[in-house]
């Protein structure tokens, strides 16, 4: 049995050994950013099957992302990296690439004994600077647009998949205490970043350009700030709004539509005790707003002939000087058949899998993610609550993924502009007055002076 030792954050606080930095074991070194108790129980069980099949020791750490890059550099700077680094986001993936941190060989030979073909081929490419496979794609979470069906219906409206058709909606609909959209537009929201970036790959929108050039004061990306400074001006509730807010707002039935995470449909299904659906109808029907609820994946504006879609996807790594078969074992043992579908149903509603079966059966584990129980008081497949063309776009979303900065090899830039928070500050600078020119063009500026202090 391996010894498992645990370093939960509780209250911002973590509680690892030696002043924070967690020190190498006799077995593996595995860093996961799981770190909810629950989350992190299921990987210890998962880790302990490992070890009972192989005889290796797994030492599992719970990391905060919050404190990730700050433990991470540290650790380097200490020679005591993890050997593998588990449910790592696109940006900090990116951040390890750049210091060298990675053993993308070793990644690449776990996607080559599991069949690049069995993956999101949209997943790999994420995960790929030029011929380097940085990291193993695990699963994601998809930017979704909600609304109301019922609404839409009775006003004779199209869903709102484009510019042109959220903006009329939310104009038609924003009656009375009924806002026409629901979206974060707070400065210090990670959340608004998501929503903007999302709308704004949508209308050919990028944080760079190929030659690597800032380029959000582009054209498209001026005619984004203004999309969202009409929407979010206009037809949303007074105020800077939030995550927690907009969510608020839309299961009051206070709001015709809504941009978050697909982390919303097991909560607007009513699986989660401390954010239950509250509407009026919903008193008398606890299903109402979920069953009278539309899902828009991805979103076009009218500078980009193809729709996009953002979405966050999550991987595994090995780090250099890792113990790197043994590394290489637990990663293709955490994304096959017998821990890949316990894993994703951790919470299936943020795991949509990015890979999706195996070469013998090509939709083994999308078909299984379909039936998992979703949820954290009550547990339900999200197809028991939602009808099967949510359940496909959601399933099909990793192919969608559009994110800014990656494919231009500009991740390091994205994530340092994430802990800044230029876009977010643009954004609200533009609902207090400033006009969306001026706000693309102030955003921009901050970049490119972060991109000159990265160099």
């Amino acid at each position: 049995m391996a010894a498992i030792s645990l370093s939960v954050v509780l209250g911002g606080a973590l509680l690892t050994a030696c002043g924070g930095t967690p020190q190498q074991g006799p077995g593996l070194v595995v860093w996961t950013l799981e770190n909810l108790p629950d989350r992190f129980q299921a990987t210890e069980r998962l880790t302990q099957r490992f070890t009972e099949q192989t005889g290796i020791p797994v030492d599992l750490v719970a990391i905060d992302e919050n404190q990730f890059s700050q433990l991470v550099m540290s650790s380097a700077a200490a020679g005591k990296l993890p050997d593998v680094i588990g449910a790592l986001p696109l940006t900090s993936t990116w951040q390890l690439a750049g210091n060298e941190l990675l053993d993308t060989a070793a990644s690449q030979e776990v996607v080559q004994a599991l069949g690049p073909g069995t993956f999101s081929g949209r997943a790999l490419e994420l995960t790929r600077d030029g011929d380097r496979q940085l990291a193993v794609p695990s699963d994601g979470w998809a930017q979704i647009l909600v609304y109301r069906k019922d609404l839409f219906a009775a006003a004779g409206l199209a869903p709102p998949d484009t510019y042109d058709r959220i903006t009329e909606a939310a104009r038609r609909l924003n009656q009375g205490e009924m806002s026409g959209i629901s979206m974060a537009t707070a400065a210090n929201d990670a959340a608004t970043g998501q929503a903007f970036e999302g709308l704004a790959v949508g209308n050919g929108c990028e944080l760079v350009g190929d030659d690597g050039a800032v380029a959000l004061d582009s054209g498209p990306c001026r005619n984004t700030f203004q999309f969202v400074g009409d929407v979010a001006g206009n037809y949303a509730p007074p105020g800077a709004q939030d995550i927690d807010s907009t969510r608020a707002t839309y299961f009051a039935g206070r709001s015709a539509m809504i941009v978050w995470s697909s982390f919303l449909l097991d909560e607007l299904g009513g699986l989660r005790d401390d954010a239950l659906p509250a509407c009026p109808e919903c008193t008398a029907d606890p299903e109402f707003l979920a069953r009278n609820s539309g899902v828009v994946s991805a979103i076009a504006g009218p500078d980009s002939a193809e729709p996009a879609q953002y979405g966050e996807l999550t991987s595994w790594t090995v780090q250099v000087g890792a113990k790197r078969e043994e590394a290489k074992k637990l990663v293709e043992f955490m994304m096959g058949e017998q821990a890949y579908p316990e894993w994703l149903a951790m919470a299936p509603e943020g795991k949509i899998p990015a890979r999706r079966g195996t070469a013998a059966e090509p939709d083994k584990f999308t078909r299984a993610w379909e039936s998992l129980p979703a949820g954290v008081d009550t547990k339900r497949p999200l197809a028991e609550i939602y009808p099967p063309e949510t359940i496909a776009a959601l399933r099909e979303s990793p192919e969608r993924f559009s994110r800014w900065g990656f494919e231009q090899g500009q991740g390091v830039l994205v994530g340092a502009t994430a802990g800044e928070m230029p876009v977010p500050k643009a954004v609200d600078a533009m609902l207090g007055g400033s006009t969306p020119g001026d706000a693309a063009g102030e955003a921009a500026e901050e970049i490119r002076s972060i991109q000159t202090s990265l160099r």
